[in-house]
C-alpha cells in the first residue's frame, strides 16, 4: 500500500478558540496519554529485536520501537513540564503504577506472531498518521512542534506496515490466513481510539486537541483499502475493549510494567 501524496485529514484541529481559563491538568492528562501510547508502544516493538523473522526486517521493527521511544521521550518531557511537579520524563515512565498509565489497550497486547504485530501496527501506524497530522496546527505551540517532527516518522511507519499488509494478506494461504485472524482478533480494540472523552473534547474546543471524527473518518477510508489491496475483508464486531485511558488494562500491563521498571525500581535514579 502506498500513501497518496499530499493526503490530508478533512478537518485539522478543532476550528474553535482558545480560552484563558485552560485547565492545566487537561493539558497534562492530554500529554500523558500521548507520551503514554507511544512508550507502550515502543516497549512492545522492542521485544521483537533479535527475534525478526529476518534481519532487515528485525532492524526494521526496532527502529520503529526507538522512534517511539524518542516520541514518548519528548511528550513525557513536556507532561513533566506542564504538571509542575518536578517530575522528570524517567519519573513518568518508571515509577507509575499499572492504574496510573492512560494508553490504549491495543499498545499493550503481546506481540503475537509477525503478522499479528504486523496488523497492529498498521492500525496504530494509521492512526498516528492522521492524528499528528492534526496535531501539528496545534495552538499550543510545544504539542505542534512535536507533532510536525514525529509526522515524518509516521508516514514512514504507515507505509511500511502497509506494504506488509498486502505481502501477507495477497501472499501465500498460509499468510493469508495469519493476518485475517489477525485483524478479527484486533479489530475490537481499535474504537477505543476514537472514543472521545470529556478531556478530548476540552482540548479539541480550546483549539489545542484533534477532531477524533474526522481521524476516524480518515482512518477508516485507508483501512478499508488497505484491506481490499490485500484481499481481506473487514470483520463483523460484536464487541469492544477499552479503558486503557481510564487506568483499567489488560491482564498483559503488570508483566510488560514489570520488565520495563525493574532496573529502575531496583536501583532508583540509576544513570548511565
Amino acid at each position: 500500500m502506498e500513501l497518496n501524496d499530499g493526503e490530508t485529514l478533512d478537518a485539522k484541529v478543532c476550528d474553535c478558540p482558545m480560552t484563558p481559563d485552560t485547565s492545566r491538568q487537561d493539558l497534562f492528562q492530554y500529554v500523558l496519554r500521548l507520551g503514554d501510547n507511544a512508550l507502550i508502544n515502543g516497549q512492545r516493538l522492542s521485544e521483537w529485536c533479535g527475534h525478526g523473522p529476518f534481519l532487515e526486517e528485525d532492524v526494521g521493527v526496532a527502529n520503529t520501537a526507538l522512534d517511539l521511544i524518542g516520541r514518548a521521550r519528548m511528550l513525557l518531557t513536556y507532561a513533566g513540564e506542564v504538571e509542575g511537579a518536578g517530575r522528570t520524563e524517567d519519573d513518568l515512565a518508571y515509577f507509575r503504577h499499572e492504574r496510573d498509565f492512560r494508553n490504549f489497550l491495543i499498545m499493550e497486547l503481546p506481540v503475537g506472531d509477525f503478522a499479528f504485530t504486523t496488523a497492529r501496527q498498521f492500525f496504530i501506524d494509521a492512526y498516528d498518521y492522521f492524528y499528528y497530522q492534526a496535531l501539528q496546527y496545534s495552538v499550543d505551540s510545544t504539542l505542534a512542534a512535536i507533532a510536525a517532527k514525529t509526522l515524518k516518522e509516521c508516514e514512514y511507519h504507515l507505509r511500511h506496515t502497509g506494504e506488509w499488509m498486502v505481502r501477507l494478506g495477497d501472499g501465500t494461504a498460509e499468510s493469508h490466513e495469519k493476518i485475517r485472524k489477525a485483524v478479527a482478533d484486533l479489530m475490537p480494540f481499535t474504537f477505543e481510539l476514537f472514543d472521545a472523552d470529556e478531556i478530548d473534547r476540552r482540548m479539541c474546543e480550546r483549539h489545542i486537541g484533534v477532531d477524533l471524527d474526522a481521524i476516524e473518518k480518515s482512518w477508516n477510508e485507508k483501512v478499508a483499502d488497505a484491506l481490499a489491496e490485500a484481499t481481506l475483508e473487514r470483520p463483523e464486531v460484536t464487541f469492544t475493549r477499552s479503558g486503557g485511558r481510564q487506568g483499567l488494562h489488560s491482564e498483559h500491563m503488570g508483566y510488560l510494567l514489570a520488565e520495563m521498571q525493574s532496573v529502575q525500581r531496583t536501583w532508583p535514579g540509576l544513570q548511565w
